[in-house]
């Protein structure tokens, strides 16, 4: 067997043992209780009228997330991808900020924004802070916060799936008809496949969210297996609960194997020779500029700026850091250990499916992007399951737990950012390479990494930023004496002073946001500055 075939495997089989072989070892725990399999914790779910109720909470709420997010985030994307819109780049980084940071800190700062000593009551009064503040618990709260969340999945996928669009199908177009025409009937169509996909994984990521519904009070799913788990400590119930979770993974992955698969696999970005010019808003330019600065001013950055007005105290923050300095330096030490190990298997993970290196691609494919839409709660109750034995112990109770954590939730990241980037690497560099004599690991160390180093960066930052922000599954998993920031400031919530939970959530974004930003800016200004040189 050759060193490719040998190592590609190797890491498939890795993100089966620690993926795949979990979720097994749990559906097999809750069927065998004391010593016989019985189906007593499934009766339960399926007689009960409150696990229906929740059910249709979840599927309601998922359901109106992704309508709402398809609504703006196409139009968005089309617009920052497409248009002579002013400061494209940046409305496109300040809309992904929601994204970067846990969406119950969004949360919280709508909730001190609309209290009643918030600014809400004092620009508005009282009586109308009471009613908005009552509205934001509850279903409609919910709603508005993980639409805020999850909207920049559906408009960096739609700025994406554009260049994918040879300009010479929309000049064809626009031979008979004016842009609005060309966008309906070519290139919308064109892009619907990656679109789809967006709306499914927004549908996903917001049935399993946890977080949000928790603080907001709106009973979901997800959260009677957390009950079952925590309170409990049930795993059959628990197990039961997140099953129907795991089901509607399994359905949406299907849709989206059986009608979407071949059409997304074939999105190539054209090259950027061929880029088709942008659209001329003309008179529409400054309106649409208003009304999108107004709309990322209120969804984006109003919850954020209230939490710093907050906490605007450096007494605040030294407080803050004083219950909590231990569970950041935790945070930053995980996130960078995560990153660096999701950026390795997802390099090998995104060469097999990016290159179709061997028959099984499209499997491995479909494994992490069913591991990364499956809810935390199952992975997390999954991995308890496989690895709290007598013979495993000794990683069950350390702080590996949530490393592996972090590999199964967000292998898919890194490998479809390597997949993508490899795209737009020619496979003739590495035939050129093997007609050299370089093995396989050499064409690897010395064309394609260095080719890849910007998509591998950009994996990077992205794994450092889903491992930072990660509440759901870490809270499941995590060891005692190893809680992560996230996770402190979910449980200080209930006794702590506003204030300082306010402080704790912008040190938080700004553990997020910061450092990705520093680096991408780095590199930013050493490629200007190569190009400079170059002219």
């Amino acid at each position: 067997m050759t060193a490719k075939r040998t190592i590609l495997t190797g890491i498939f089989l890795l993100v089966i043992v620690l993926g795949l072989f979990p979720i097994l070892a749990m559906i097999a725990a809750s069927l065998h209780a004391d010593g016989r399999w019985t189906f007593d914790s499934y009766q339960g779910l399926l007689t009960s009228r409150r696990e229906w109720a929740l059910l249709r909470h979840s599927f309601v709420l998922a359901a109106s997330v992704s309508l709402l997010t398809a609504l703006f985030g196409v139009p968005l994307g089309i617009l920052f991808g497409k248009t002579d819109f002013p400061m494209r780049r940046f409305f496109t980084i300040a809309f992904t900020v929601p994204l970067m940071i846990p969406p119950y800190i969004t949360a919280i700062g709508w909730a001190d924004f609309l209290g009643a000593n918030g600014l809400f009551a004092k620009l508005c009064g009282e009586a109308a802070a009471g009613a908005a503040y009552n509205l934001l618990f509850g279903f409609t709260g919910c709603l508005f916060v993980l639409f805020s969340t999850f909207l920049p999945v559906v408009i960096l996928l739609t700025m994406t799936s554009l260049k994918s669009v040879h300009p010479r199908l929309e000049d064809a177009g626009r031979l008979v008809t004016g842009w609005p025409g060309v966008l309906r009937r070519i290139t919308v169509p064109l892009i619907l496949p990656s679109i789809l996909f967006g709306i499914i994984l927004v549908f996903l990521l917001t049935i399993g969210e946890f977080g949000v519904p928790n603080f907001l009070r709106y009973d979901v799913f997800v959260l009677e297996s957390f009950v079952q788990f925590s309170a409990f400590y049930n795993f059959g119930a628990a197990t039961a609960a997140v099953l129907p979770l795991a089901l509607f993974t399994v359905l949406a992955l299907l849709i989206e194997w059986v009608f979407l698969r071949e059409r997304f696999h074939e999105v190539q970005t054209v090259p950027e020779k061929a880029a088709s010019p942008v659209i001329e808003l003309g008179g529409c330019r400054t309106g649409s500029f208003v009304w999108t600065a107004v709309f990322c001013l209120t969804v984006v950055a109003l919850p954020l700026t209230v939490l710093v007005g907050r906490s605007f105290s450096v007494s605040v923050y030294a407080s803050a850091l004083a219950v909590a300095s231990d569970s950041l330096l935790r945070s930053l030490v995980y996130a960078v250990l995560g990153a660096s190990l999701l950026s390795l298997v997802g390099f090998f993970m995104g060469y097999l499916v990016g290159r179709q290196a061997l028959p099984f691609w499209r499997t491995a494919d479909t494994l992490t992007i069913f591991l990364f839409a499956l809810p935390s709660a199952v992975i997390g109750i999954g991995l308890i399951s496989l690895w709290n034995r007598p013979l495993t112990n000794f990683i069950y109770g350390s702080s590996t737990m949530i490393i592996i954590g972090y590999l199964v939730k967000y292998a898919a990241l890194t490998s479809r950012i390597t997949a993508s980037t490899l795209s737009m690497i020619p496979q003739s560099m590495e035939d050129a390479g093997e007609l050299a004599g370089l093995g396989w690991m050499r064409r690897i160390g010395w064309i394609v990494a260095p080719m890849a180093r910007k998509g591998l960066l950009g994996g990077w930052l992205v794994g450092y930023v889903f491992c930072l922000r990660d509440l759901e599954t870490t809270m499941i998993i995590y060891p005692p004496g190893h809680e992560t920031l996230p996770v402190r400031i979910m449980t200080l919530m209930a006794n702590s002073p506003p204030e300082r939970i306010a402080a704790l959530c912008v040190v938080m974004a700004c553990a997020t946001v910061v450092p990705p930003a520093l680096a991408w800016s780095l590199v930013s200004l050493k490629r200007g500055g190569r190009n400079h040189e170059t002219h």
